[in-house]
């Protein structure tokens, strides 16, 4: 049996930065993937740029963009590895980004140098990297602190002082993605929180959605929301029609907090109100309403909306104010249920997932001795735009840094 102090499970980011933290603490690490290639994840987001972080991010309201039953849960560990801390670490690495916009920063070249920071920080930890290696079953046993987890992998045993899980979500199986850590924290006795895809499109039944399907391409800037009162979440984001219904940044976030069989209420002339707009031109134009409307939205929007109704395929000058405002007011204040999503296949993200009820804020340990999760896999979501990474290297960050100081204490 090889013996470690720490087996990381998963090579994705947290795993990854996990691993080259703690290894460069002066911890022996074996890092496992079941998967054939490295951070797979990272190398397909952001386009191929990997939106890292953001600039945006107050560990001191975590609340503002993450999600789960507990979202201030992750304000210790955000509030200790900052935006800030892994920016430096892409300057020492002379890594290239930019700023895209709303605090979003990618590799200016390719995720490919994101990857390359994060092997090269394991290579200085003398981390030992099996992959691909799939671990088979996971015991404990408290007879000997140095090899309470052992670990039947594809190339043999695994004993270990501690076990940290980044195996991420099901979001994107097509990549690797498994239930691996949410069966490992139900066979410790931790409870999971229900699980659904998140930053994922939304779609509609076929028959309902067929006048729009002709849209699909399409994006402009809307306004969204979905809630009531309290639960109330709203955003203002760029829309894009599918075939099948609706994604973009603006439903992609929407997706988080939505649930099944609530409406979405969408305003797709967020800047101002077209009524007005509408009833100026009718005082001057002899126009279709359709070619008055596309000076506001787009043509194929214009055009497919407004042949909806019969009284809205003439001059503005001849359509009664009545129908105007009626035009108006359904482009400024759309609701929609959608019928579902697009599921894991499509999710950037996986909602739900271990219970924060059950980890140290500070250390990512779960309430079984040595067990630790981090990244995707605890129930910690973040919204669009390099949360969910930021999340992921800042837990793995805390983790690593608590493991090397039980190592001390321990010696």
């Amino acid at each position: 049996m090889e013996k470690f102090d720490v087996a990381i499970i998963g090579a994705g980011a947290a795993g990854l930065f996990c691993a080259g933290v703690a290894g460069q603490l002066g911890l022996r690490v074996l890092l496992l993937d079941h998967a054939p290639k490295v951070a797979e994840k990272i190398r397909i987001s952001g386009g191929g740029r990997c939106n890292f972080t953001n600039r945006e991010l107050d560990p001191r309201q975590p609340h503002k963009h993450f999600l789960g039953d507990n979202p201030n849960f992750c304000r210790s560990a955000l509030s200790r590895y900052t935006p800030a801390d892994f920016i430096e670490l892409l300057q020492r690495h002379a890594i290239p980004f930019h700023e895209k916009h709303k605090g979003q920063l990618f590799c200016d070249r390719s995720a490919q140098d994101l990857i390359e920071l994060l092997l090269a920080e394991c290579a200085a930890g003398g981390v030992q990297r099996w992959q691909p290696c799939a671990v088979q079953a996971v015991g404990y046993s408290d007879a000997d602190p140095a090899e309470r987890y052992q670990l039947q992998t594809d190339r043999g045993p695994v004993g270990c002082r501690s076990l940290v899980v980044a195996t991420g979500g099901l979001s994107i199986p097509k990549i690797g993605a498994s239930d691996f850590g949410f069966r490992l924290a139900r066979q410790f006795g931790l409870d999971v929180v229900e699980l659904r895809p998140a930053l994922v499109p939304l779609t509609f039944d076929a028959a309902a959605w067929a006048p729009f399907a002709e849209l699909s391409g399409l994006a402009l800037p809307v306004r969204i929301a979905t809630g009531e009162k309290k639960t109330k979440m709203e955003f203002l984001e760029d829309l894009l029609f599918t075939h099948r219904g609706l994604s973009g940044p603006a439903v992609l976030q929407i997706s988080s907090y939505w649930r099944p069989g609530q409406p979405l209420r969408l305003d797709l002339h967020p800047e101002s109100a077209l009524e007005p707009l509408l009833l100026e031109a009718k005082a001057r134009s002899r126009k279709l309403l359709a070619n008055e409307l596309a000076l506001h939205l787009p043509s194929r929007l214009a055009d497919t909306w407004t042949a909806q109704q019969p009284q809205w395929q003439r001059p503005v000058s001849d359509t009664p104010d009545k129908a105007i405002a009626q035009l108006a007011q359904g482009l400024q204040r759309w609701e929609l249920t959608p019928t579902g999503t697009e599921g894991y296949a499509k999710a950037e993200v996986t909602a739900g997932g271990v219970d924060t009820r059950q980890l140290s804020s500070q250390t990512m340990e779960s309430k079984q001795p040595g067990l630790h999760f981090i990244g995707e896999v605890v129930d910690v979501t973040g919204w669009l735009g390099g949360y969910n990474f930021q999340w992921a290297w800042s837990s793995a960050h805390a983790c690593a840094q608590a493991l090397a100081a039980d190592r001390m204490a321990s010696a």
